[in-house]
This record gives structure tokens, sequence and C-alpha cells, in this order.
């Protein structure tokens, strides 16, 4: 029987696309190059797409012998050496999609990437650069004049620029749907192999797979959640005819990753933010909502926190909080043409019966469950109207649906005027946001895959027999959603999210078992290394939608901002304004074709002609919707059976058929995320693969006489922190580590990254994998004469670091109490296998884990290394007397394999 379940990882991470003059062949394989698949795309249509995918899986000897009878039958004379019929075009990562505008189709590649986090061994890449390719050939185009602005127009949207992907990983769902579903029982996972096998179209899906299924493990692939999907319109042309594993779907927003040193203990804070592509645009020219219940600027938010120890879902700790901003849901607008910093709010259709809004939050209750939680941050009082006209409006709204919903799950509304407070010399604006903070927490819960920690059970805490959620027996779930708005949902939604995700961190962290109490303090290793990812997240945010970056941040609220602050503030507000009277209306016409809501069509009038593009974003304008809701009951049936649990959570026949589960045998590569992660098959580095250059609390963030305190939960002065010293401008020269952002400064570049299509904006090359986090470090160099100087600043004596000094003999006394220690941790740990089932538990169908403490609930595993085969043992006992010069001499096959090599290679 299969005993487990894990992610299915794609079988398509490299891609060539070889080009001949009739057609494209984009062949594309598995990380290792064991595995094949092979697309064939016609390039004698002018306007129209043909792919063939015969869904085979190919070895690399198959491949190669394709490939030559391909370059042989191209060639203009039979038996001709001098020019080839098969011509290499490019080397990819995968495929964003195909595009046509009034000429023939294109194929956008992802020609760099650059690894920004990791969730349990699955990798989420960057996109660094792309590559845009014609497929017909010119002897069959036919040309428009109008295909090259078009085409501009399409290429200001940057892909090089925060958008994100994975080959294992869903990013558009959150990391509770994910583990959820991989928790199915497992009859359901046998009903649904079966249904699976019945209707796939590859025939040599379940190839091998008869008797010997016994042992298998069972993978899932979900269907993404098209909101948060930015290429789903890109795919949609090739997504019935090719196979799954061709499909890479892409989200953009931001994704930065730190590391949380608790005592040596490494600790994954991940911050991922998905925006939807659904009434997607730029600030001044899309607010409200649609009419179908999308609204501007909407973008999920999730933090997760991992114990970085374990690398396994099954076997690891994890735990997420998702919060959620967007704009007002009401129909309104404001007019640019005036030229106003703040031009007039203006509700542009009355909607008395808040269908707009009945729409958004069915969508909300469908996805999150109840309660959902509104923060609503627009100004109350004013001398002239102006938000709040919103507020009054969201009121009247959420007070009329509120009347139709069971009393238990009605929609929580708070009003709380930020600007107002943050004028107020007798008020703290982040004491008020945490009380808030620690009330909507409660309501909610987070999610976390693991039963409470024994040490929770002995000494319970008040505020955590208090939270909310869903409590299940193997952890809890997150039911419900906080939505934080304010008119631009910018720089006031940002610290009110930040001070949220605070609140959650803690819950988080003691659900763990990493902290005795669930409440973090300002001014600690831990809350820095968060507060910088939420600006990070913040300013991303803030320039994809607004133009510049923040303006008001956490330090502005909290009143400790230095005074340079407000000239870069000022900056900031002028940049917005620029943006947002200047290049908005061209980056909207950008979004607006990129996600195929405009679609160019000969006879029509041109993107750049139309007036407004309301009608494209609100439907019922070109015809009648075929289905009106009710005023009263305005939610979906099935959804508010399944509350306060989110309905796309529920297993249920209509989730069921969104996914595809398959059977694989232990340890095959598509399951494999051990060999995905380490790839034992190549030289890699233990800088990419242990995530050395990501940021560190140790590092960055902890004063470097650490004689006191290492721990990250302990308050620092202004002046102790490794930033502070960072800071300075004379030790700025002396320090050896610079931090630097994603956006200032990339990674050093390696030698593929050389040969891109396209130069970086800031005239600095990208590699293709770089490090592992959104910041690099790189190393500056120094004199020779400075060089004592700077150790000198960065390493302290051991006797001031660990209170005694290492390089003293210990004593006879401290040596038997040392043996006995040991003495006593090998019985116990003989005590507790002899106690337990002689089976041993796996993980993820690959990692054998065997339990050794006392506890059930706590993750302390030992890990029994893999059997090495002879052959193997043979090939690197070879391979360590080469390092000494004795070379042996080659067999047959290796002389036959080179001569191959080479006559592929070169001939």
């Amino acid at each position: 029987m299969p005993t487990a379940a894990a992610p299915i990882i794609s079988s398509v991470q490299k891609l060539v696309l070889y080009e001949t003059r009739a057609r494209y062949f984009l062949v594309g394989s598995n990380h290792a190059e064991t595995k094949y698949r092979v697309l064939k795309i016609d390039r004698t249509e002018p306007k129209d797409l043909v792919i063939i995918d015969d869904r085979h899986v190919y070895t690399q000897q198959e491949v190669r012998e394709l490939l030559g009878r391909l370059d042989l039958g191209n060639r203009t004379k039979t038996g001709q050496k001098g020019s080839a019929g098969l011509f290499r075009a490019v080397s990819a990562f995968g495929v964003v999609g195909f595009v046509r505008f009034l000429e023939g189709y294109y194929i956008v590649l992802i020609t760099k990437r650059r690894k920004m986090a990791d969730i349990g061994g699955h990798a989420i890449y960057k996109i660094e650069d792309t590559n845009m390719i014609y497929i017909p050939n010119d002897s069959v185009r036919i040309t428009h004049p109008d295909e090259a602005r078009y085409l501009r127009i399409f290429q200001n949207v940057d892909l090089s620029s925060n958008f994100y992907f994975s080959y294992s990983y869903d990013l558009s769902h959150s990391l509770q749907y994910n583990l959820t579903v991989l928790r199915m029982p497992l009859e359901m996972l046998k009903s649904e192999t079966s249904k699976t096998r019945q209707e796939s179209f590859d025939i040599f899906e379940d190839e091998g797979l008869t008797a010997q299924g016994g042992s298998g493990v069972f993978g899932i692939s979900s269907e993404p959640y098209m909101k948060y999907v930015w290429n789903g319109e890109l795919l949609d042309i090739i997504k019935s005819t090719v196979h799954r594993d061709w499909l890479l779907y892409i989200i953009h927003g931001f994704c930065g990753q730190s590391k949380l040193l608790i005592y040596g203990r490494p600790v994954y804070v991940t911050l991922i933010a998905r925006r939807s592509s659904k009434f997607a645009g730029t600030r001044f020219l899309k607010r409200g909502a649609n009419c179908e219940g999308d609204v501007a600027n909407e973008v999920e938010t999730e933090q997760l926190v991992c114990d970085a120890s374990v690398m396994s879902f099954t076997a690891g700790s994890y735990s997420s909080y998702v919060q959620v901003r967007g704009s007002v849901p009401l129909y309104w607008s404001q007019d640019i043409s005036t030229m106003m910093p703040k031009p007039p709010i203006t509700l542009d259709q009355a909607d008395p019966f808040a269908h707009v809004a009945a729409l958004h939050f069915d969508q909300m209750l469908q996805r999150f469950g109840s309660p959902i939680i509104i923060l609503n941050l627009v100004k109350e009082r004013e001398k002239r109207k102006h938000e709040r006209i919103l507020s009054e409006e969201l009121v009247a709204a959420v007070t009329y649906l509120n009347q139709f919903l069971p009393p238990e799950h009605t929609i929580v509304y708070i009003p709380w005027d930020m600007a107002k407070y943050t004028k107020s010399k007798l008020c703290n604006v982040l004491d008020r946001l945490n009380v808030i903070a620690e009330s909507v927490v409660k309501k909610t819960g987070f999610f976390v895959n693991r039963p409470d920690s024994y040490c929770s059970i002995l000494r319970p805490d008040e505020k955590w027999n208090e939270l909310g959620g869903c409590v299940i027996p193997t952890g809890r779930l997150q039911t419900g959603i906080l939505r934080t708005n304010c008119v631009d949902c910018l720089d006031r939604t940002n610290t009110a999210q930040f001070m949220v995700g605070k609140c959650a961190l803690a819950y988080q962290l003691y659900s763990l078992g990493l902290i005795d109490k669930p409440n973090l303090q300002f001014d600690t290793d831990a809350v820095r290394l968060f507060e910088e990812l939420y600006e990070d997240h913040g300013d991303t945010l803030s320039l994809q939608y607004g133009g510049s970056q923040l303006v008001h941040r956490v330090k502005t609220y909290r009143k400790i901002a230095p005074w340079t602050q407000h000239s870069k503030d000022i900056m900031q507000t002028l940049s917005r304004y620029y943006s947002n009277a200047f290049s908005d209306a061209d980056r909207q016409d950008s979004i607006n074709l990129f996600l195929g809501v405009f679609h160019p069509t000969e006879g029509k009038p041109h993107l750049w002609e139309l007036p407004t593009d309301f009608y494209l974003h609100h439907k019922n304008t070109m015809s009648l919707l075929p289905t009106r809701r009710s005023y009263t009951y305005w939610w979906t049936p099935e959804v508010i059976k399944h509350l306060p649990l989110p309905y796309d959570e529920v297993i249920c026949t209509a989730n069921l058929k969104k996914l595809t589960v398959k059977r694989f045998h232990r340890g095959e590569e598509e399951i494999d995320i051990h060999n995905e992660f380490f790839r034992p098959y190549e030289l890699s580095s233990f800088d990419e693969t242990f995530c050395l250059a990501m940021t560190s609390s140790a590092r960055d963030f902890m004063p470097k006489t650490v004689g006191i305190d290492p721990s990250p939960f302990t308050v620092r002065k202004p002046d102790e922190t490794g930033k502070s010293v960072l800071g300075n401008k004379s030790n700025r020269e002396e320090a050896v580590l610079q931090r630097k952002t994603a956006a200032s400064a990339p990674p050093p570049p390696s030698e593929e990254a050389v040969s891109s299509s396209s130069e970086d904006d800031s005239g600095t090359d990208r590699e293709d994998e770089g490090s592992v986090s959104q910041r690099s470090t790189p190393v500056k160099m120094t004199d020779t004469g400075d060089s004592t100087k700077v150790t000198e600043t960065v390493v302290q004596p051991m006797k001031e670091v660990y209170g005694i000094n290492l390089s003293d003999t210990l004593s006879e006394e401290d040596v038997a109490i040392y043996a006995r220690f040991v003495q006593l941790g090998q019985s116990q740990q003989k005590q507790d296998r002899s106690s337990q089932q002689p089976c041993s538990r796996c993980s993820d169908g690959v990692i054998k884990l065997t339990p050794i403490s006392a506890f059930s609930q706590d993750n302390i595993y030992e890990v029994q290394p893999p059997r090495v085969d002879r052959k193997s043992t043979e090939i690197f006992q070879a391979h360590i007397q080469a390092s000494h010069g004795l070379m042996q001499p080659l067999g047959k096959e290796d002389t036959a394999m080179y001569r191959e090599y080479i006559r592929n290679r070169y001939l």
C-alpha cells in the first residue's frame, strides 16, 4: 500500500530550442537530464499556432538519436557536413507562454533565473531575463505596420521585475492549502488515481506501474488559483494539447526569505505576496472593484515560518499566516485630468444592495472561510469630504450584507482613523495597532502542521488558550482572514499588516516551541529582521501600484525615524506624483495587453486609440450577465455550509476534480525532493545549497560584541545592533560584509549570464542561479594594512563571547561530567528505540527518519545514511586516486562513449 503523498516535481526544468527552416523543436528535461520531452512547433503557418506533443518520455540517448536524425534530414544536401540542418537557438528554464498580436505567434522563454527562497526543499525562483522569439518563418510572414508598436507595449511589462515560479511548489495557493492536499485520506487518493488514469491523455504516464505499485508513493498536483496567475492567458492556447509539465505558472508580487538563528537552530522566515491578475493596474487608473467583485491592488500576503533543520513536509515543522490588502469594494474612481495631488473621489454607480461587495466577500469566504475582518484605515473626520465618502458607503454595504448572514459568520468591521492618531502626540499608533492585531489573530488563528508542543501543555499560556481557528489532530488551521485597506492600500496598510504579522509571528514561534510566551518586543533582532522583510515587501508593492517606494514606514509611525528621512519622503512623494501623471497610462496599456484583457483585432480600434479601458474590465457593459444574484442570499450555497472552514480546502467532489493524483515507485525523480534539493549527480556549492548568503539575524542584526546574550529575542539598544555598525560612515569603510538588496545590487554574474539577451537596468549582469535570498552579501576588497583592523572589528575573543577560553585544556572533572552525560544520552536513545515499533518512519518516501525523543510530538530525528552500492564505491575510489595522479586506463565502454560524445558535439 502506498504510505505517503508528495508534490509532483515538474520534469521540464531545462529547455533547449532547436530551429529548422520549417519547425522549432523544444526539448525539455528534468534537472538530472534523465527524462526528456519534445514539442514540435510548426513555422509554416503565418497566423495559427500548431503544436504537437507526442507525450512520450525520452531517454538521453533517444533524444540524441532523434536530434541527429533531424539534423541529417534537414541539411541542404545529403551527407553534407558544412551546413547543419538543425540549429540550437536558445537555452531556457521554462515557457512563459505564447502570444499573438496582428501577425504570427511569439514564444516567451525564461532564459535566466535566480533562487530566492526555499520551502521544505522546494525552490522558488525569480525570473531574471526572458527571450521573445517570433515563430513563423520569414518566407511566410505577413507584415503589419502596427506589429512593432504592440510588441513594445507588451515588453513594457518587465518580466525580470518581481515575477516568481517554482517547479514543485504551487505559489498560487497558501501553505495551508498545499499541505492539506497532501494529507488527504489514502482511500480518496486511490480513487482519484484510477480516475486520472482513465481520463489521462498520456498513454505512457502509468507505464511500469502494475503489480509493483504496492510500495509506491502518491504524487499530487493541484490546479493553480488562476486569480494570482499572471501568464494564464498566455498558456491557455496550449493547455489542452501539451503535457502538464510544460505549463509553468508564474505569480507577480514579492518573495523574500531570511534566517532567524536561535542559538544555532536555523528558522526560515519567508514572506510571499501574490498580486491579483484580475482588475490589475496602476494607482489612479484602477480604483474600487469591477462588476465581478475583483478589486484593485488586491495582494495576498503570506508569512511562513519553518524549522530549517528538518527538510520535509511530513516530518518538519511549518507554520503560516495569511492576510489581504485591497481597494474598497465599491464602484468608485478618481479623475486625474485635473492634475491635483489628491483628485476628488467620486462614486460611479449607485449600489444600494451592495452587489459588487457581495461578490467580493463571497470570493473571500470561499478561499479563506470565516470570519472576514475588515480593518478600514481611511479618514473619518475631514473638513472637506474626501476619504469619508468611502467609509460611509463601506459601512452601509457591510451592514446590509451582515443582516442575512448567520450571526456566527458575520463580517467584522473595524474602522480606525490612522492618520488622526498619527498627528496626535498623546496616542501611540503602534500600541493601538498591537491591540487590534491581538484581537484579529485570536479570531482567525493561524496554520501549523504539528500539534502543540509538550512544553506548551506543561506551561499553558492564557493567550494561547483563547486562540481561534480550527484545531485538528495534526495541528491548527487558519479560518478567516484580515482584509486591510486605506485609500491607496500602500503606506498605512503596510504598517498595519506589519503589526498584525508581528503578532502572528510570536504565535508561530511559540507553536514551534522556540519561545516561552507568544510575545515579541520591538528592538529585538527577530523583529528587526521581520521589519526589514516587510519594508522590502511594502516598497516592492508600492512601486508596482503607485510608482514609488513607501513614503511612511514603521519607523515613521514609531516616531524614531532620522531627520534625513523627511527629505526622502518628499522625494518619494514627488516620484509617485510624476509616475501617476505621466507613465501610468502606458503601464496600464501594457498590463491590459499582457493579461489578455485586450486582444488586438484587425479592423477594430487599436489599444492606444481607446478613450478608456472601462468596458474591458467591466463585462456587464458589453452584455448582460447570464445570472443575477439574490439580494438576500448573496453567497454561494456550498460555501456557507462548510464555514468556518474555507470551501476550497474541503474534501468534496468539486475540489477533487482539481487534483491530479499519480502513483510512483518510491524514490522516483518526480517525487524525490531530497534528490531535487541536494542534486548528488552534479557538482554543487555550499553557498547555493545551504543558503549561506541569506540575510541572517546573527550576522546582520546581532551586535558584534555578544558578551551578554546572543538570543534574537533580547531587546537591544539602537546603538548595539549590527545594522548601526554598518550604518556608521567610518565603520562602513572597514566592514568586510556589506548587505545590499536585490533592487540595488544583484549577485555577481556567472559565465552564462554574460551572454544574456538584454542588459539589466542597473548596468550589472545577473547570474542564472545565484544566491537563495533576495539579499546578497558581496565581499568588499580591502588593503592588507587594514586587514588586522577588520579582524578586530568582526572577530571577538572567545572568552568574551563564550565565557571560557576554548583553547585551554579541560579539567578532569569537566571531562568526567561530559562522559556521564554522553552515557546518559546513549542509554536514553536505546530505551526510546526499544519502545518504538521496528519499522522506521518514512518522510516523503525518500529519507528514513527515526524519532529518538521521548516526546513523540517533538521533531528530533535520527537520519540513517543511504547505502552505497559497490559500483559507486569503485567510481569514488577511482576519483580519489585520479586526484593523486594515479589514472586508470579507460575501458572499451568509456572510449566508445567519449567518441560518441565528440562526434555528436563537434562533427
